[in-house]
């Protein structure tokens, strides 16, 4: 039986929807590899080369404020310091190399075949919903006399 680094339901819940893209907090990715998210993005800024803007973005102040009620640290009155981090599929592999330790390597395994897995479309095929137009067909023409 294969031992999971990080249950599924966790990382799908971790993953949102950010300017197009499916991607991966500063915060929530700190939490996931087990380290303070100071030291994540402190390891980011280090190798700033690595990292260009399809691979990870900083949220704008407008962005920001949506956050705010889904961060369960902030107490009343506290704000958020400093606009996070978001992380595309890209920007997530590429953390395994800079922060360079077995557990950040499972885990971005672990968090690309997430992303992989949602991003794939769902093998049944999709009913449509709404009216829909029809030709009338022979059999009701003869039926209702037109």
């Amino acid at each position: 039986m294969k031992h999971e680094v990080i249950p599924a339901p966790r990382l799908v819940q971790a993953i949102r929807w950010l300017r197009g893209q499916k991607v991966l907090l500063d915060s929530d990715l700190a939490a996931l590899y087990g380290v303070p998210t100071k030291a994540l993005n402190q390891a980011v800024k280090r190798n700033r080369e690595r990292f260009p803007d399809d691979f990870m973005f900083q949220l704008s102040s407008s962005e920001t404020p949506s956050l705010k009620s889904q961060f369960v640290t902030l107490k009343k009155g506290e704000h958020l310091k400093y606009r996070p981090y978001a992380f595309t599929e890209q920007g997530v592999a590429m953390l395994s190399s800079v922060l360079n330790s077995e557990r950040a390597v499972k885990v971005n395994i672990a968090i690309i075949e997430a992303i992989r897995q949602l991003m794939t479309p769902s093998e049944k095929p999709r009913r449509a919903i709404g009216f829909h137009v029809r030709e009338k067909t022979a059999r009701y023409r003869a039926r209702n006399g037109r």
